[in-house]
């Protein structure tokens, strides 16, 4: 296989950390909102709304960019289970990128709160003014921030998985560039000498 058909494309792997990153702080600043009524919940509140429609738009882009190339295959020794959960938890967290930005913006709507991503930009509503909605909407949009957390942290537990225990080179594969020294990796199966990692352990 051609080496660069073992790793993530560039792009692929920058919106990667970046996104991470996002979504780490979004996270902590969820808690820090629900945990507090003073005036840094306004602050939070101010950094939260256009944290979160920046991470709509990067997954957007994100799952283009997958489409256009690609990403590397499995390692082919991968128990099925695994390769099962590894595509789920892949699917489950492109899914929640998606919903729960959109689900805080209509349900900002739903209260008539205004969403305001700074100097001056306001989104329009994208749902009506119904206070009902609203509180729905906010039980779903706190239920599926739960679950993200979770699924970020298997996400975590996997990627470490692959890099410390397998060492398959699933993790390596969204860090550097794959070289001579990584012999370390497990062999292909019979009749895919060259075969590499990877999809699992990073978010494409």
């Amino acid at each position: 296989m051609n080496r660069n058909e073992d790793i993530f494309w560039w792009p692929a792997r920058v919106l990667h950390w970046l996104m991470a990153l996002m979504i780490v702080s979004m996270l902590f600043i969820g808690a820090g909102m629900v945990a507090t009524v003073s005036d840094k919940h306004t602050w939070l509140l101010a950094l939260h709304k256009p944290l979160g429609i920046s991470i709509l738009a990067l997954a957007l882009l994100r799952l283009t960019l997958r489409l256009l190339r690609k990403p590397p295959p499995l390692p082919v020794d991968l128990p099925p289970s695994q390769r099962f959960a590894a595509h789920a938890s892949h699917w489950l967290l492109y899914a929640l990128m998606f919903a729960l930005p959109l689900i805080g913006w209509a349900m900002l709507s739903a209260g008539g709160y205004p969403v305001s991503l700074g100097a001056g930009v306001v989104l329009p509503p994208i749902a009506p003014f119904d206070p009902s909605v609203f509180a729905l909407l906010r039980w779903l949009h706190r239920t599926l921030a739960y679950l993200l957390f979770a699924t970020v942290l298997l996400h975590l537990a996997a990627a470490l998985y692959h890099g410390l225990i397998r060492r398959d080179g699933v993790l390596r594969s969204m860090v550097w560039r794959r070289g001579v020294r990584d012999g370390d990796a497990l062999p292909p199966a019979s009749g895919e000498a060259g075969t590499s990692s990877v999809e699992d352990a990073s978010v494409r």
